[in-house]
């Protein structure tokens, strides 16, 4: 059944494994079972479980079953204790809470606890960190476990980089800059950033644009780590001051980065007794 369903794990194919179990073993019934949302057709499935049920793989996948529940029994009596654990967090914000922004997406995360924990961490924290593209609620959750939610140890974003070893060394002797390369971290708040820098890659937001603009000139592993830094600020301004996170978009952060690069032009020609000029449009040349 495996071949024909992607989840077996997911709601056709447990409603088939519960059936056999309790011993169905007819495939039309068996294939009826199957989810709306399944893309393998009814006759697909019928034909995947035609076969010999010997009593050996009937025992065996009973055994499976069995642990299969009691090892998600025991998943949710931890949701349950992280929930419990999360509510006890001091609630930073005085009075009423605004009300909780409108998430960006709703897909749901793979094995994501079974609370709400978008909403857990809004009133711990009195704002959405998954307003910042790249952080879902789990990894969230797993920053802020990691960082906790008080960063006042860390007296300005560039501290807290250069504890998660993403800022540029600073190796120098006699004088001369020997190397500028990140250190070595086994932190895994840091790995959970560059987690979050490969992700958004191909979005169309303004880290996605800085991601691929970096990727195509010093290399996809630079590239991550340069992206990583930039939502850990991101990151660290939301949990110590408030900020809100906008994204301008991939389209607003190339005309800036545009921009930019003709205003260093122009100051650069300028320096050489120059100026430069636009060329004339296409009209203006025919």
């Amino acid at each position: 059944m495996h071949h024909v369903v992607s989840d077996i794990t997911g709601a056709t194919g447990m409603r088939i494994i519960r059936a056999i179990v309790a011993g169905e073993r007819d495939p039309d019934v068996l294939a009826a079972f199957r989810d709306i949302r399944c893309h393998s057709s009814v006759e697909v499935i019928k034909a995947a479980l035609v076969g010999n049920d010997r009593d050996e793989h009937i025992f065996a996948l009973t055994q499976s079953l069995d642990l299969y529940d009691f090892y998600q029994s025991k998943i949710e009596d931890c949701d349950r204790k992280l929930e419990a654990a999360v509510a006890a967090l001091t609630v930073r914000v005085d009075g009423d809470v605004p009300a909780l922004p409108k998430a960006r997406t709703k897909r749901n995360q793979v094995n994501a606890p079974s609370f709400d924990v978008r909403a857990a961490l809004y009133c711990v924290l009195g704002m959405d960190l998954t307003q910042i593209h790249g952080l879902g609620p789990l990894l969230a959750l797993k920053l802020v476990a990691e960082c906790g939610t008080d960063l006042r140890a860390w007296k300005t974003a560039k501290h807290f980089t250069s504890w998660l070893c993403m800022a540029p060394g600073n190796k120098i002797s006699g004088g001369k800059l020997l190397s500028s390369r990140t250190r070595r971290s086994s932190s895994r708040a840091a790995a959970l950033l560059r987690l979050a820098a490969t992700t958004i890659g191909r979005s169309d937001t303004a880290l996605g644009a800085f991601y691929r603009r970096l990727s195509s000139r010093i290399g996809k592993q630079k590239a991550v780590t340069a992206t990583a830094r930039k939502i850990a600020v991101l990151f660290y301004n939301a949990v110590r001051f408030g900020m809100a996170y906008h994204d301008p978009g991939a389209a607003a952060y190339e005309e800036r980065h545009r921009t930019r690069v003709l205003a260093n032009l122009q100051r650069r020609a300028k320096t050489f007794g120059f100026a430069l000029a636009p060329l004339p449009d296409a009209e203006a040349v025919s």
